[in-house]
Protein backbone atom coordinates (compact mmCIF):
# COMPACT_ATOMS: atom_id res chain seq x y z
CA UNK A 1 0.00 0.00 0.00
CA UNK A 2 1.00 3.69 -0.64
CA UNK A 3 -0.30 6.94 -0.38
CA UNK A 4 -0.22 8.80 -3.70
CA UNK A 5 -0.78 11.78 -5.67
CA UNK A 6 -2.99 10.36 -8.25
CA UNK A 7 -5.65 12.84 -7.96
CA UNK A 8 -8.72 10.04 -8.49
CA UNK A 9 -7.49 7.39 -5.89
CA UNK A 10 -5.68 7.57 -2.44
CA UNK A 11 -3.91 4.44 -2.49
CA UNK A 12 -1.94 2.18 -4.71
CA UNK A 13 -1.97 -1.18 -3.72
CA UNK A 14 0.73 -3.58 -6.08
CA UNK A 15 0.11 -7.51 -5.62
CA UNK A 16 1.58 -7.26 -8.94
CA UNK A 17 4.10 -5.82 -10.38
CA UNK A 18 6.23 -5.52 -13.95
CA UNK A 19 4.88 -4.90 -17.16
CA UNK A 20 5.14 -5.15 -21.36
CA UNK A 21 4.08 -2.50 -23.72
CA UNK A 22 1.30 -3.04 -26.14
CA UNK A 23 0.34 0.05 -27.03
CA UNK A 24 1.23 3.22 -27.98
CA UNK A 25 0.06 4.87 -24.86
CA UNK A 26 2.79 2.50 -23.10
CA UNK A 27 5.29 4.60 -25.28
CA UNK A 28 6.90 6.59 -21.62
CA UNK A 29 5.33 4.47 -19.43
CA UNK A 30 5.49 6.15 -16.21
CA UNK A 31 5.47 2.82 -14.23
CA UNK A 32 8.32 1.75 -15.97
CA UNK A 33 10.40 5.23 -14.59
CA UNK A 34 9.53 4.71 -11.01
CA UNK A 35 10.66 0.51 -11.31
CA UNK A 36 13.92 1.70 -12.17
CA UNK A 37 14.57 4.12 -9.50
CA UNK A 38 12.82 1.59 -6.88
CA UNK A 39 14.88 -1.03 -7.81
CA UNK A 40 18.19 1.27 -7.96
CA UNK A 41 17.00 2.33 -4.32
CA UNK A 42 17.46 -1.31 -3.20
CA UNK A 43 13.45 -2.07 -3.21
CA UNK A 44 13.31 -6.09 -3.26
CA UNK A 45 10.00 -5.31 -4.45
CA UNK A 46 11.11 -4.32 -8.19
CA UNK A 47 14.91 -6.08 -8.05
CA UNK A 48 14.18 -8.20 -11.45
CA UNK A 49 13.40 -4.57 -13.15
CA UNK A 50 10.01 -3.41 -14.93
CA UNK A 51 9.91 -6.39 -17.52
CA UNK A 52 10.04 -8.95 -15.13
CA UNK A 53 6.29 -9.82 -13.83
CA UNK A 54 6.01 -10.93 -10.63
CA UNK A 55 3.52 -11.92 -8.65
CA UNK A 56 3.58 -11.09 -4.51
CA UNK A 57 1.34 -13.07 -1.86
CA UNK A 58 2.22 -10.84 0.75
CA UNK A 59 0.26 -8.22 -0.84
CA UNK A 60 -2.74 -10.07 -0.30
CA UNK A 61 -3.12 -9.57 3.09
CA UNK A 62 -2.70 -5.66 3.30
CA UNK A 63 -6.09 -4.71 2.40
CA UNK A 64 -7.06 -6.47 5.37
CA UNK A 65 -4.92 -3.74 7.66
CA UNK A 66 -7.00 -1.08 6.16
CA UNK A 67 -9.29 0.43 9.32
CA UNK A 68 -11.14 3.27 7.26
CA UNK A 69 -12.54 2.81 3.64
CA UNK A 70 -10.47 3.82 1.48
CA UNK A 71 -10.08 4.20 -2.79
CA UNK A 72 -7.80 2.23 -4.22
CA UNK A 73 -6.09 2.26 -7.58
CA UNK A 74 -4.93 -1.76 -7.74
CA UNK A 75 -2.09 -2.41 -9.79
CA UNK A 76 -0.31 0.77 -10.42
CA UNK A 77 3.01 -0.71 -11.12
CA UNK A 78 1.39 -3.69 -13.65
CA UNK A 79 -1.27 -4.85 -15.33
CA UNK A 80 -3.73 -7.48 -13.50
CA UNK A 81 -4.56 -8.97 -16.75
CA UNK A 82 -1.40 -9.71 -18.61
CA UNK A 83 -0.92 -12.72 -19.84
CA UNK A 84 2.10 -13.78 -17.32
CA UNK A 85 -0.26 -13.10 -14.18
CA UNK A 86 -1.86 -16.48 -13.70
CA UNK A 87 -5.78 -17.17 -13.60
CA UNK A 88 -5.75 -18.64 -10.04
CA UNK A 89 -4.06 -15.49 -8.72
CA UNK A 90 -6.13 -12.74 -10.12
CA UNK A 91 -9.36 -14.73 -8.78
CA UNK A 92 -7.57 -14.35 -5.03
CA UNK A 93 -6.75 -10.68 -5.82
CA UNK A 94 -10.54 -10.31 -6.59
CA UNK A 95 -11.40 -12.46 -3.29
CA UNK A 96 -9.31 -9.78 -1.29
CA UNK A 97 -11.26 -7.30 -3.05
CA UNK A 98 -14.72 -8.86 -2.26
CA UNK A 99 -13.93 -9.30 1.40
CA UNK A 100 -13.30 -5.85 1.65
CA UNK A 101 -16.56 -4.14 0.48
CA UNK A 102 -15.44 -1.38 2.66
CA UNK A 103 -13.06 0.07 -0.11
CA UNK A 104 -13.82 0.56 -3.49
CA UNK A 105 -11.01 -0.93 -5.86
CA UNK A 106 -10.06 0.55 -9.31
CA UNK A 107 -8.64 -1.68 -11.69
CA UNK A 108 -7.26 -0.44 -14.24
CA UNK A 109 -6.24 -2.19 -18.05
CA UNK A 110 -5.41 -2.57 -21.62
CA UNK A 111 -5.35 -5.86 -22.24
CA UNK A 112 -9.07 -5.54 -22.55
CA UNK A 113 -9.20 -8.84 -24.75
CA UNK A 114 -7.84 -11.16 -21.76
CA UNK A 115 -10.65 -9.43 -19.29
CA UNK A 116 -13.28 -10.26 -21.58
CA UNK A 117 -12.42 -13.62 -21.85
CA UNK A 118 -11.81 -14.76 -18.49
CA UNK A 119 -14.36 -12.03 -16.53
CA UNK A 120 -16.92 -14.85 -16.45
CA UNK A 121 -14.55 -17.14 -14.05
CA UNK A 122 -14.14 -14.15 -11.61
CA UNK A 123 -16.37 -13.13 -8.36
CA UNK A 124 -17.67 -9.17 -8.79
CA UNK A 125 -18.98 -7.00 -6.00
CA UNK A 126 -20.44 -3.72 -6.12
CA UNK A 127 -16.89 -2.47 -5.01
CA UNK A 128 -14.99 -3.44 -7.90
CA UNK A 129 -14.74 -0.90 -10.50
CA UNK A 130 -13.38 -1.80 -14.19
CA UNK A 131 -11.83 0.10 -16.16
CA UNK A 132 -9.84 0.51 -19.96
CA UNK A 133 -7.09 2.63 -21.22
CA UNK A 134 -7.98 4.02 -24.35
CA UNK A 135 -5.63 6.95 -25.21
CA UNK A 136 -6.79 7.15 -28.51
CA UNK A 137 -8.82 5.82 -31.94
CA UNK A 138 -6.59 2.79 -32.66
CA UNK A 139 -8.05 1.09 -29.08
CA UNK A 140 -11.36 2.10 -28.74
CA UNK A 141 -11.86 -1.50 -29.11
CA UNK A 142 -10.97 -2.09 -25.13
CA UNK A 143 -14.35 -0.21 -24.54
CA UNK A 144 -16.55 -3.01 -26.02
CA UNK A 145 -14.65 -5.94 -24.44
CA UNK A 146 -15.04 -3.68 -21.02
CA UNK A 147 -18.46 -3.92 -21.67
CA UNK A 148 -18.61 -7.56 -21.46
CA UNK A 149 -17.44 -7.48 -18.13
CA UNK A 150 -19.40 -8.30 -14.78
CA UNK A 151 -17.99 -4.96 -13.28
CA UNK A 152 -21.11 -3.08 -11.84
CA UNK A 153 -19.18 0.32 -12.56
CA UNK A 154 -17.28 0.54 -15.80
CA UNK A 155 -14.39 3.19 -16.55
CA UNK A 156 -12.07 4.80 -19.19
CA UNK A 157 -8.95 6.19 -18.56
CA UNK A 158 -7.96 8.43 -21.80
CA UNK A 159 -4.61 9.13 -20.31
CA UNK A 160 -2.26 9.84 -21.71
CA UNK A 161 -4.39 11.10 -24.40
CA UNK A 162 -2.63 11.11 -27.51
CA UNK A 163 -5.34 11.72 -30.50
CA UNK A 164 -9.02 12.57 -30.61
CA UNK A 165 -12.02 10.56 -29.70
CA UNK A 166 -14.57 11.92 -31.52
CA UNK A 167 -17.05 9.43 -31.79
CA UNK A 168 -16.99 7.36 -28.09
CA UNK A 169 -19.64 4.70 -27.07
CA UNK A 170 -20.49 5.73 -23.64
CA UNK A 171 -23.15 3.20 -23.45
CA UNK A 172 -22.85 1.20 -20.11
CA UNK A 173 -19.74 3.36 -19.37
CA UNK A 174 -20.29 5.37 -15.85
CA UNK A 175 -16.80 7.48 -15.59
CA UNK A 176 -14.23 8.78 -18.11
CA UNK A 177 -10.87 9.91 -17.00
CA UNK A 178 -8.61 12.48 -18.86
CA UNK A 179 -5.07 13.29 -18.70
CA UNK A 180 -2.44 14.52 -20.77
CA UNK A 181 0.83 13.16 -21.17
CA UNK A 182 3.76 14.27 -18.74
CA UNK A 183 7.59 13.60 -18.14
CA UNK A 184 10.60 15.01 -20.51
CA UNK A 185 9.35 14.52 -23.72
CA UNK A 186 5.82 14.10 -23.21
CA UNK A 187 3.22 14.22 -26.65
CA UNK A 188 1.03 17.18 -26.85
CA UNK A 189 -2.85 16.90 -26.18
CA UNK A 190 -5.02 18.94 -27.96
CA UNK A 191 -7.69 21.24 -26.03
CA UNK A 192 -10.75 20.01 -28.32
CA UNK A 193 -9.94 16.86 -28.16
CA UNK A 194 -10.33 17.68 -24.06
CA UNK A 195 -13.66 19.72 -24.72
CA UNK A 196 -14.77 17.19 -27.08
CA UNK A 197 -14.68 14.06 -24.71
CA UNK A 198 -16.41 16.65 -21.77
CA UNK A 199 -19.21 17.33 -24.50
CA UNK A 200 -19.93 13.64 -25.62
CA UNK A 201 -19.76 12.85 -21.37
CA UNK A 202 -22.42 15.61 -20.06
CA UNK A 203 -24.64 14.22 -23.02
CA UNK A 204 -24.40 10.70 -22.08
CA UNK A 205 -24.64 11.51 -18.37
CA UNK A 206 -21.57 9.95 -17.77
CA UNK A 207 -19.15 11.69 -14.69
CA UNK A 208 -16.01 13.40 -16.45
CA UNK A 209 -12.52 13.27 -14.04
CA UNK A 210 -10.45 15.75 -16.16
CA UNK A 211 -6.60 14.99 -14.38
CA UNK A 212 -4.14 17.19 -15.65
CA UNK A 213 -2.51 18.93 -18.86
CA UNK A 214 0.40 17.32 -18.44
CA UNK A 215 3.49 18.62 -20.45
CA UNK A 216 7.25 19.20 -19.04
CA UNK A 217 5.57 20.84 -16.09
CA UNK A 218 2.51 19.35 -14.91
CA UNK A 219 1.84 21.66 -12.06
CA UNK A 220 2.67 25.06 -13.30
CA UNK A 221 0.02 23.87 -16.13
CA UNK A 222 -2.40 22.79 -14.22
CA UNK A 223 -5.60 20.66 -14.13
CA UNK A 224 -8.53 23.45 -15.37
CA UNK A 225 -10.70 22.72 -17.98
CA UNK A 226 -13.08 26.46 -19.19
CA UNK A 227 -11.44 27.51 -16.10
CA UNK A 228 -13.02 25.26 -13.44
CA UNK A 229 -11.83 22.06 -12.28
CA UNK A 230 -13.48 18.33 -12.68
CA UNK A 231 -13.54 16.24 -10.57
CA UNK A 232 -16.67 14.14 -11.14
CA UNK A 233 -17.07 10.50 -10.02
CA UNK A 234 -19.61 7.84 -10.20
CA UNK A 235 -20.84 9.18 -6.57
CA UNK A 236 -23.85 6.86 -6.04
CA UNK A 237 -20.98 3.82 -5.65
CA UNK A 238 -18.86 6.06 -3.53
CA UNK A 239 -21.58 6.95 -0.93
CA UNK A 240 -22.49 2.86 -0.02
CA UNK A 241 -18.83 3.20 1.43
CA UNK A 242 -18.94 2.52 5.06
Amino acid sequence: MAQTSIEWTELTWNPVTGCTKISAGCKFCYAEVMSKRLKAMGVDKYKDGFKKVRIHEDALRIPYTWKKSKVVFVNSMSDLFHKDVPLEFIQRVFQVMRDNGQHVFQVLTKRADRLAEISDQLSWSHNIWMGVSVEDERVTDRIDFLRQSGARVKFLSCEPLIGPLPNLNLKEIDWVIVGGESGHNPRPMNSDWVLDIQEQCQQANVAFFFKQWGGKNKKKAGRELNGKTYDEMPEIELQKLV
